[in-house]
């Protein structure tokens, strides 16, 4: 609704999720055939998800992919060229920056997850270097404060589902930019929901 009511202020980005595979796993088609009754509905969703930008770049000094970096991906450029209208492909570009994450571990690496990559602070701060970019802000990755910073503070983890999958107790967070780029990260709790049990701040054992 709000990027209806503000067309230019509002951006969508593509995240890993966006894609006919993830939404048939994690229940979205079944919700849109339970409330519509038919797989039309997903249809025209999962259509728009091929349409959505890959990645923002905020006044050229800060990349904000969904996930990460990709060997396959030095420059803004590169990421100007490749087809986004398709459905997320399970290796490549645009596999990476929607899959991938910062790792304490230097270079590139195998992803855990079976998509994308890890990558190290080398990577990060070299990335940041040959684009003229201050900062790597991203998503894809709980994390229990609501935020993280990585690789000497060149990638921010920024994760706004508060109390994830209902059990988590995650704190989320955004951040808020002034006029002069100057940061605000701000945190918040999930709203309470009548009838639901009281749940503890530790991660499961899934997301350690």
């Amino acid at each position: 609704m709000l990027k209806v009511r503000y067309p230019e202020r509002i951006h969508i980005l593509r995240g890993n999720h966006e894609s006919r595979q993830i939404t048939q796993v994690y229940g979205f088609y079944d919700e849109c055939v339970r409330k519509y009754g038919s797989a039309n509905v997903w249809t025209a969703f999962t259509n728009l998800f091929d349409i959505l930008p890959l990645a923002g770049l905020i006044d050229g000094r800060i990349f904000t992919p969904h996930g990460g970096l990709s060997p396959q991906v030095k420059t803004m450029e590169d990421i100007n060229k490749l087809e986004r209208m398709q459905e997320i492909p399970v290796d490549g570009p645009v596999c990476d920056l929607l899959w991938s994450d910062p790792d304490d571990r230097l270079g590139w690496g195998m992803s855990p997850r079976g998509a994308g990559f890890t990558f190290g602070d080398d990577v990060s701060k070299q990335f940041n270097h040959c684009n003229g970019l201050t900062l790597i802000i991203r998503a894809h990755q709980l994390v229990m404060e609501g935020f993280q910073w990585h690789h000497n503070d060149n990638v921010l983890t920024v994760f706004s589902a508060p109390n994830y999958c209902y059990r988590c107790g995650n704190l989320a967070g955004i951040v808020e930019y002034d006029d002069h780029l100057t940061p605000k990260i701000v945190t918040y709790e999930p709203a309470p929901r009548r009838g639901e049990p009281h749940v503890t701040r530790s991660a499961p054992e899934y997301f350690l």
